[in-house]
């Protein structure tokens, strides 16, 4: 698993429980040093250890925890890169929604030797829709439901969001738009602001 995904995993149990909570957790998880590095590699087992740790030491299910880590990628202030690469998908929720298919190669364009999941959007009708999750890593859906949460709160759109599962290595959120103007979004300018 990519160092960078680690160091997010280690970045929201950081940042919402504190270092030696992370610390206890590293530990459990049987890891022998407690930060990742954000461009290495690391056995696949490793992540499970820590996601496992994560959800042994709050009581939190397994897909809850991957959930809550799509949800601080978006919306935690610290890791504002993430937002900023999701909001150039769209003016709006569904335009964002339909920037997904797209949304790989724009990760890869960031960091080229990530392995992000490959995205299929479908839309059933004008608010409703399903997405597709293709990964060899089991729970990249539920990453994404927090993350597809979080943009719709960052749009001020209502949505409803249900995984609905997983069959070999696809997994299937189904999206339901239920007001796009419901509250105020976040504010996102597309250029960098100057600096002094």
């Amino acid at each position: 698993m990519h160092g960078l995904v680690n160091r997010s995993i280690q970045g929201f149990v950081q940042d919402n429980f504190g270092r030696a909570r992370w610390v206890e957790i590293a530990h459990l998880a049987g890891l022998e040093f407690v930060e990742f590095e954000t461009m290495l590699h690391y056995p696949d087992r490793m992540t499970l250890q820590v996601i496992d740790a994560i959800t042994r030491t709050f009581g939190t299910p397994y897909d809850t925890v991957l959930e809550d880590v799509g949800t601080y990628l978006v919306a935690n202030p610290k890791v504002q890169a993430v937002r900023r690469l999701l909001r150039f998908g769209g003016a709006d929720f569904v335009e964002f929604l339909h920037s997904l298919d797209e949304l790989p190669e724009r990760a890869r364009l960031a960091v080229d030797d990530l392995d992000p999941p490959r995205l299929e959007l479908r839309e059933h009708s004008c608010n409703m829709f399903s997405l597709r999750v293709d990964s060899r890593y089991p729970g990249c859906g539920h990453v994404l439901v927090g993350m597809l949460r979080a943009m719709a709160d960052d749009y001020g759109t209502l949505v409803l969001l249900e995984h609905m599962g997983r069959v070999q290595r696809s997994e299937l959120i189904d999206i339901t738009v239920i007001e796009t103007a419901f509250a105020d979004g976040r504010a996102f300018d597309l250029g960098a602001r100057a600096v002094g």
